[in-house]
């Protein structure tokens, strides 16, 4: 009977609810995002020129903390035991925009823990700040990116859980939140209907996020990020042949090797001594593509300085390169990383997500990243990328940039150099 099992769940709810948070990032070509529309007002000129330039303000502090986050979190993942020797791929925008909206219910020590481990500076940027900062970015995003991107975030709740009407309306107006009602005691149907919106929004490359669902969830925080990039001069498939890639010096694969004999701008940098192939797809984002002398020296120094300049002294010229085609998956469970991080008390009994709700002692359960990166000749699914060495011959010589050991690879949005995805390629074939 229904009646028994709301009477049950809601003794289970009031005493420790559990708040899942999934978070998933794949690349394809999707339309438009959700259009935010905005309502006339007669304020004064002053004033709204003051809240534009407090929008500015926002947006590049956050902007900032969201590179800065995207490194950090990145060497957490490398440094994880379980991550030695393989690839390593997310979507830093994804984590930030899921985290953010989090902090939106989030009090006291709880929020100051979050906030930081965002890198969001408390003295100068408040939750409204970050809110009005996450529209303007999503906002953006899904205008500008001409049907190659789009963003967003979605909220489940459970049908007896009645979340603050100020947390459920900052969702929908700052982060974009699409909302749905289910009942989490039917455990099966409530993920099948979460697994549905993840397939839908990802066009099938994560079509089976959850499998078990406890019984006490009252609600699930998704976002997402989408993209497809087709490069700005493709690949000839033609051309593609097998070669060899090595993974370390005792392990060599086999891999598709695609080439390409064009005009790319590269760069390198002798400070970390690393190879940076700039590889445009046909619309405002980029693929970098990193080759180290070493991973470890790379890992530990790049910064969003790094960034910077080597797009600003990017030298451009005929280059003969070579790039495995590919298609990997990553999945992580990020509660141990996030804790090392900072953020402790949203997964225990210090939790206070009294912003959520007020009344039921809520925590988060787990928090989860997937993100799919395919690679071919005529473009990129989702992030992911390859570092060769470049020799610099004579002027009558073509340089060549051979991807065919471990490199790291980034998809930015060239203008704001924003990160929608980061990783390591370690092994094309794992």
């Amino acid at each position: 009977m229904r009646h028994s099992a709301s009477s049950s769940k809601e003794k289970s709810i009031m005493m420790h609810a559990a708040v899942g948070i999934w978070l998933l990032s794949a690349v394809v070509c999707v339309g438009r995002g959700h259009q935010h529309v905005g309502h006339a007002t007669d304020s004064d000129p002053a004033d709204q020129d003051t809240a534009i330039n407090s929008t500015a303000n926002a947006v590049s502090l956050v902007s900032a903390a969201n590179k800065e986050f995207a490194y950090r979190l990145y060497r957490k993942l490398a440094a994880h035991n379980d991550s030695q020797g393989k690839n390593i791929f997310f979507s830093p925008a994804s984590v930030s925009v899921a985290l953010a909206a989090l902090s939106v219910g989030a009090r006291g020590e709880t929020h100051q823990q979050l906030f930081s481990g965002l890198g969001f500076n408390s003295s100068l940027l408040m939750q409204t700040d970050v809110d009005q900062a996450f529209h303007g970015i999503l906002e953006r995003a899904n205008k500008t990116s001409h049907q190659d991107c789009t963003e967003g975030t979605a909220i489940f709740l459970d049908d007896l859980f009645k979340p603050q009407p100020e947390f459920l309306d900052t969702l929908k107006q700052s982060y974009f939140a699409e909302g749905f009602i289910v009942d989490f005691a039917k455990t099966a149907d409530s993920a099948n209907t979460i697994n549905k919106y993840v397939a839908e929004k990802t066009n099938g490359k994560i079509d089976k996020l959850v499998e078990n669902l406890d019984p006490s969830t009252v609600m699930y925080l998704i976002s997402y990020i989408y993209y497809k990039g087709k490069w700005k001069t493709p690949f000839d498939p033609k051309k593609t042949q097998e070669d060899e890639f090595s993974v370390d010096e005792n392990t060599k694969v086999q891999v598709q090797m695609m080439s390409l004999k064009e005009h790319l701008g590269v760069f390198f940098d002798q400070a970390i001594n690393t190879s940076v192939l700039h590889l445009p797809f046909s619309s405002s984002h980029s693929m970098l593509l990193l080759l180290p002398d070493n991973m470890a020296t790379l890992e530990n120094a790049i910064s969003p300085g790094h960034l910077t300049k080597w797009l600003k002294w990017m030298k451009y010229r005929r280059h003969q390169i070579y790039v495995p085609k590919f298609s990997i998956k990553t999945s992580y469970k990020l509660n141990n990383v996030l804790t090392e991080m900072g953020m402790t008390d949203i997964f225990g009994d210090r939790a206070n997500l009294s912003g959520i709700v007020q009344g039921k002692k809520l925590s988060v359960s787990e928090v989860v990243h997937q993100a799919t990166l395919d690679v071919d000749e005529v473009g990129a699914i989702a992030a992911g990328a390859t570092g060769v060495g470049i020799t610099l011959l004579s002027y009558q010589h073509i340089p060549v940039l051979k991807f065919n050991h471990p490199f790291m690879v980034a998809i930015i949005e060239r203008r704001t150099e924003n990160i929608l995805f980061f990783g390591k390629i370690v092994n094309p074939n794992q």
